[in-house]
């Protein structure tokens, strides 16, 4: 959720964060989890060099999401396409008909856009990408969602409300549209951590291994896990995460190794990494770590992880800038590399091209997306030139 609280989304308002840099060492390992599966390769200590990779040739469809009851805000979720070679993006109209879209996620298949409406009466609503038909519209039985993601199987749409601290799990069909929704639960404990008023889910993500979903709740700082019954779509919570008191949790990025996992501390500007075992769907929250901003105001928003899993991408919202880090030990260890200015105020979300090669950022104050070039072999990140203007830009999702 956006610490720029103003009361003008959707009916709803939410309070202003103070963020406090926690001093930390750049490096920090967590307790390695159980050894991976006989026969699985060994981890390296450092990032390997980046697999090889095509380039599609000729523009590729981005979609940016906005906030549309904001001032000054968006009509809808904004239509573009980018070069893959050089990054630069063509906007080509509107899409109409979803509010408040602040937070996009594709289908597996590539064939269904879904989108957040982050209002006071929560939903998610799916788009056919060939026609850009509005497949359906359902309730998430909660209060201003702020994410959603698709399970691996395709079969099941996930959200956070952040308003009412719930997530919500809703079938999809053969289609791509959303059913009726199978479990709601909301967070009724822990109590609420330091300054804050209830529960605030801001995220639902599935492991990488497919067998557990993963509830970031910034007002209870904790993370949850939760089984997901593959035939019924009814969630039984197994684990639970504690982060410090006032971290305030906002964004869970998993490793590609499926075993380590980066998580964004958005109250207290810091960030950890965590150790997660598949079997049990247990995650351990390691020692908080810098964002690199200085100690100044900022809100760390969302980590990016390169397919290789050398590198990770850090969206610092306040110092506007975004953090590198060199992935080590197999996934354990984040260190901090420095931070590259993001050419934009208030960089909400950040997203990977498909082929790795390119990282855009949603800049929500600016009403931007910035475009980098990522070396593969480094980790520097390069502008790929003047900023694209949309307004009120809180999802940047390239396809």
């Amino acid at each position: 959720m956006d610490t720029d609280d103003e009361p003008v989304r959707g009916r709803w308002s939410r309070r202003r964060f103070a963020g406090v840099l926690a001093g930390a060492a750049a490096v920090v390992a967590v307790p390695s989890p159980a050894a991976p599966p006989s026969g699985a390769p060994a981890a390296a200590d450092e990032p390997g060099p980046a697999p090889s990779r095509g380039r599609p040739s000729g523009p590729r469809p981005l979609y940016v999401g906005t906030y549309t009851s904001a001032d000054g805000g968006g009509a809808g979720i904004a239509l573009a396409s980018y070069d893959p070679a050089t990054g630069r993006i063509t906007g080509s109209g509107t899409l109409t008909g979803v509010p408040d879209p602040s937070y996009l996620a594709v289908h597996p298949d590539g064939r269904t856009l879904y989108a957040v409406d982050e209002r006071a009466d929560g939903a998610v609503t799916a788009v056919r990408l060939a026609d850009r038909r509005i497949l359906g519209t359902r309730s998430t039985g909660g209060a201003g969602p702020c994410h959603l993601s698709v399970h691996p199987s395709g079969r099941w749409l996930l959200s956070a409300n952040y308003g009412s601290g719930s997530v919500a799990v809703h079938p999809l069909d053969a289609s791509g549209a959303p059913g009726e929704r199978t479990a709601l639960v909301t967070h009724t404990s822990p109590p609420p951590g330091p300054g804050q008023q209830g529960p605030h889910a801001h995220q639902f993500v599935t492991s990488p291994d497919g067998g557990h979903v993963l509830a970031v709740d910034l007002g209870t700082d904790t993370v949850y896990s939760y089984r997901l019954n593959p035939a019924r779509g009814t969630l039984t919570e197994v684990a639970r995460a504690h982060a410090r008191p006032g971290a305030g949790p906002r964004h869970l990025t998993f490793h590609p190794g499926g075993r380590y996992a980066y998580l964004a501390n958005e109250v207290d500007d810091t960030v950890a990494v965590c150790a997660y075992d598949p079997g049990s769907g247990r995650l351990t929250i390691g020692e908080p770590q810098s964002t690199g901003s200085g100690g100044g105001a900022n809100y760390p928003a969302q980590f990016v992880v390169t397919a290789d899993g050398g590198y990770a991408f850090l969206a610092n919202r306040g110092h506007n800038s975004l953090a590198r880090y060199a992935v080590e030990a197999g996934g354990a260890r984040l260190r901090l590399l420095g931070t590259v200015p993001v050419g934009g105020d208030f960089p909400r979300q950040i997203a990977l091209s498909p082929d790795g090669g390119l990282l855009f950022a949603a800049n929500q104050r600016s009403g931007t997306v910035t475009v980098f070039h990522v070396d593969p072999a480094s980790g520097e990140l390069r502008s790929a030139g003047e900023p694209f203007a949309s307004p009120v830009a809180v999802c940047a999702l390239p396809l």
